[in-house]
């Protein structure tokens, strides 16, 4: 699929991928590996690897970047994120 993205859209798409259950882990950092954004928690797993379970999106989130750093990858910040998605950031957000 990346290919066709890559014929379709040449450079110009942001794309990403996310794992449901227990292979989330290595199928973001598989996506990491080849140009792409990650999304992780526990919305899509439960699992923080073998036999072990997440206690929170924090926890998910920083094993993730934990991997990515490891190899040599770069994590964006929130407000690198936001300007990558065009987000308006919080700020700009009616909160209760």
């Amino acid at each position: 699929m990346k290919r066709i993205a890559d014929k379709l859209f040449g450079d110009d798409y942001q794309w990403s991928v996310l794992g449901a259950g227990r292979h989330q882990l290595p199928l973001v950092t598989q996506a990491a590996l080849m140009g792409g954004h990650v999304r992780v928690g526990l919305e899509d797993s439960l699992s923080l690897g073998a036999g072990r379970l997440a206690t929170s999106n924090a926890e998910q989130v920083s094993k993730i970047r934990g991997i990515l750093e490891s190899l040599g990858l770069e994590v964006a910040t929130p407000d690198e994120a936001r300007r990558m998605l065009a987000l308006k950031g919080r700020q700009h957000v009616l909160l209760p």
